[in-house]
């Protein structure tokens, strides 16, 4: 054979195995399923923090509508968040770690974590009866303004019991006075915080010369403030869920700036008593009576006369 044939020959043969070997590469890596590295995501650890559900003003009282749960990633969350108490915060986790590194018995240990988890149920019964620590906090006034879905901390927020509460609690532009009271003139005991009551004054008076009675004195009583609302009972802002009654030595009442002086004059005349309104009743006029308003000026507007050694008490009308 030639060797230009057998040239031929040798670069066909290669040409076909290098096709062959293309071919199958080919078909190897399309029919192969391709290996896709898929990243395993482990899920972030969240708490449920307290926030607020609306952008809450100064002065507002809280309600239930007004906050709400939101998940919040544990490394996140400041220790000064209100959290529900299911997952630890970041700072107890430090002070656990802290205590690992002491020596400590097995079967005390063993013990402590029975009981943390005997704690955690327990909590979180307690959550779902009540509400848990969203409850706690319905009832307070905003301090500070507050965004929605901001954290509720305490710094914005004034509870029942706190420092400046009733000055908090107050509405703008009223005051918070304080009557002595009994069980008689409280209406038994009825009476409680964030009920509406009118102010009764009994004084005594003395009657004119010659009067038909005979008598030098008599009673009367007048109403001096109605549907003024009672802020406390001694110091308690909030009856109990289950209280009926209240009975304490004082009544606050939340009334306006002039109606503190009235009210502080007829607390010199004689004896408050509180009568309690009916809830359908609360929607009218509230604050001083017009009589009372009539024997407030009559009183501050007097003038003492005297004439030839005699005084004579004038009303400057």
């Amino acid at each position: 054979m030639k060797p230009a044939k057998i040239a031929v020959i040798c670069i066909a043969a290669v040409a076909a195995i290098g096709l062959a070997l293309v071919v199958r590469a080919m078909g190897s890596s399309s029919g192969a399923p391709a290996a896709t590295a898929v990243a395993a995501v482990e899920a972030v650890p969240m708490a449920k923090v307290l926030v607020a559900a609306k952008n809450l003003e100064p002065g507002s009282r809280l309600t239930d509508a007004d906050l709400t749960w939101k998940d919040w990633p544990i490394a996140e969350v400041n220790p000064v968040f209100i959290t529900d108490g299911s997952v630890p915060i970041p700072g107890a986790a430090a002070e656990g770690a802290a205590k690992e590194a002491k020596p400590v018995d097995d079967k005390a240990d063993k013990v402590k974590k029975a009981e943390d988890a005997a704690a955690r149920v327990s909590r979180a019964a307690t959550a779902l009866a009540t509400g848990g620590a969203k409850a706690d906090y319905i009832g307070a006034v905003v301090r500070e303004p507050i965004l929605a879905g901001e954290p509720i901390v305490a710094r914005k927020i004034v509870r029942a019991g706190d420092s400046g509460f009733m000055a908090a609690y107050l509405e703008p532009g009223m005051r918070a006075m304080a009557i002595r009271v009994t069980v008689e003139t409280a209406a038994g005991g009825f009476i409680l915080p964030g009920d509406r009551a009118d102010v009764l004054l009994t004084r005594q008076v003395k009657m004119p010369a010659g009067s038909a009675s005979g008598e030098d004195t008599k009673f009367v009583s007048a109403t001096v403030m109605q549907n003024v609302k009672v802020l406390a009972i001694d110091q308690a802002t909030r009856a109990a869920d289950d209280a009926q009654a209240v009975v304490g030595a004082t009544a606050t009442l939340e009334i306006s700036g002039r109606d503190a002086e009235v009210l502080a004059l007829a607390k010199s005349e004689g004896e408050l008593s509180l009568v309690l309104r009916s809830y359908a009743d609360t929607a009218g006029p509230s604050g001083r009576t017009p009589a009372a308003t009539r024997r407030s000026d009559a009183a501050a507007n007097v003038v003492r006369v005297y004439r030839e050694g005699q005084a004579e008490a004038v009303v400057v009308r």
